[in-house]
Parts: structure tokens; sequence; C-alpha cells
């Protein structure tokens, strides 16, 4: 049954793929997956992950202070400017200016809780993305307006209470449980273990084809840009942290991690902010691509990474 499920999780990318296509055309079977139903999937793969980890981890994370400042500096450095040049290149703002102040919010978000998982997944270190998502996350209340800022002329204010509850309910408290739960009732922790990727992935798929299924009108009208730039954001933001990260001389795990947590962005935040702060204008829609983007490319990361790790494990 393991060998199943294991199986089942390395497709990753195949059900993202089909599920996404499927939602393009029946929005309706994904559509339903929205609102609460995200918080408390977010909930329960957190749940899963701390099951996971142990006291030890973050222990071990504390004595990485390297890997943690390389991950914000690409975090808050490389990911804007990014955002900022792929706008310029592809001349998003001939057809809306606020196609380009779109990306550049979402490349000034910081990591989302997504890439938690997916770091989970790709079997990276796993404390050291959640420790690298709550502190971008509580960095985010001061960079992402200023950096917004600076790079599209327009200040936008970030709800900072609102950032703090949503990352505690999301990743705080399901982790905490799951550490704890993992920690001082062990037998339960390695009962539920080789189920728990598996339902990651379900909950992923369901996450990204409900954001397709809700905007399918604007992906199906818009024109290649507007596709272009998400994805050329997201590729750079995943090859240039670990590129950073290895030319630091960090171990794999590190960088894979490094490398998620950068291209992997808050796009929910992101397109909450854009609806809040430019309401009728198209800003939003580059943070709604993008959250299916940063899916796909980490899908693909996933399937290579484990497979990677599986080979090296068989030949050890």
């Amino acid at each position: 049954m393991s060998k199943l499920f294991s199986w089942l999780t390395n497709a990753f990318p195949l059900w993202i793929t089909i599920c996404s296509g499927l939602a393009l055309f029946y929005p309706d079977l994904f559509t339903w997956f929205q609102g609460p139903f995200i918080v408390y999937g977010l909930g329960v793969i957190m749940l899963g992950m701390g099951l996971t980890l142990s006291f030890d981890d973050f222990r071990d994370v504390a004595h990485l202070p390297k890997a943690g400042m390389i991950g914000v500096f690409c975090q808050f450095v490389i990911m804007p400017l990014l955002g900022w040049g792929i706008g310029k290149m592809l001349a998003l703002d001939e057809i809306d200016p606020m196609l380009a102040v779109g990306l550049i919010l979402v490349a000034c978000c910081p990591g989302g809780t997504a890439s938690n998982v997916v770091a989970f997944l790709a079997r990276a270190n796993v404390a050291l993305s959640v420790m690298m998502t709550v502190v971008s996350t509580f960095a985010a209340i001061l960079l992402t307006p200023l950096l917004t800022k600076w790079y599209a002329g327009t200040l936008v204010d970030v709800d900072a209470v609102g950032l703090f509850q949503s990352t505690v309910k999301v990743v705080l408290v399901p982790v905490t449980l799951g550490l704890i739960l993992n920690q001082f009732l062990p037998k339960f922790g390695k009962a539920v273990r080789p189920f728990s990727p598996f339902v990651s992935v379900a909950a992923i798929v369901l996450i990204v084809a409900s954001i397709i299924g809700q905007q399918r009108e604007v992906i199906l009208g818009s024109g290649w840009r507007l596709l272009a730039a998400p994805m050329l954001l997201h590729l750079g933001g995943f090859g240039l942290g670990y590129l950073v990260a290895k030319l630091f001389r960090l171990r794999e795990e590190n960088a894979r991690t490094i490398s998620i947590e950068v291209g992997m962005q808050n796009s929910g935040l992101g397109a909450t902010l854009a609806k809040g702060h430019f309401p009728g204008t198209v800003a939003p829609v580059p943070c709604a691509i993008s959250a299916v983007y940063h899916c796909l490319i980490g899908s693909v990361l996933v399937a290579l990474w484990r497979w990677r790790s599986e080979k090296a494990d068989s030949a050890n």
C-alpha cells in the first residue's frame, strides 16, 4: 500500500496537468473548493507536515543562519527586481499598466504556505522552509508595501493583523500540533506518515484547479505576454534561488528549500491586496495566474527531486 501512495505522490505533475485542463473547460468540478475549504485544506496539510518533524529539526535550523539570510535576500531583492524587469521586458504596461503592477505586487509578496508542502514532498528541509515562510511573512508587513512603492510607484497597505492571524492559523498552529503529536505520540505519527504526502498532493491539486476554474475567462482571453510574465517570474525565482544557494555551498536539501521558497510566492496574498487596493482593475490577474504556475513548476521539481533522492537511496 505504501508503494501505491508513493507512486501517486510522485505523479504530482500528472494530476496537476489533468485537473488544470479539466478546470478550464469544466470549472464547476473544482470551483466549489474555495474560501474556508482552502484554509482547512492547508491546515490539514500543515498538520501532516508537522507529524514528520521533531524538535531536533528546529534545533538544526537554528544553526543555519546563513541559509535563512540567503533565502530572505533572494525573496525580497531578487524577486521584486525580476518582477519589475520582466514587466518592462514584455511591455505589460502597453497592454494595461495595472498588469505590470499586479506582477510587481506578487513578486514583492512573501513565500506562500504551499511552498512548505512542496518542500515536504521534494524531500527538502521542511523545518527551514516553515521558518523562512514565517520570517518572510512577518518581514512582508514592512517590505511588501515599500518594495511595491519602489518598483510600481504605488503604496500598498498590508493588513498586518490579518497577515499575522492567517500565518498563525494556517502555519504555526497546525505545524506545532503535528510536531507535538509526533514527539509525544510517535506511533500515531508513524502510522499516518505513509499517507500524508498524497493528502498534500490532493489538496494542492484541488486548490490550483479551483483557481484556474475561477479565472478561466481571463486566462482563455489573455494574450501570450500575460501568460509568459508569471511563468518567467517563477522560473527565475526557482532557478536563481537554487543557484545562489549552491554558490554559497549550501547542502542539497537546503538549496532545494531556498529554491522553493523563492520560487513560490504567496499569490493569494497578492490577489487579495490587488483586489482591495486596485478594485475594478486587472491587477489581480497576474497574481491568479502566478498561483497556477508556481504550483505547476513546483510539482515538476518535486517529481525530479524525489526521483533523484530515491535513486540515491537505492544506490546506498
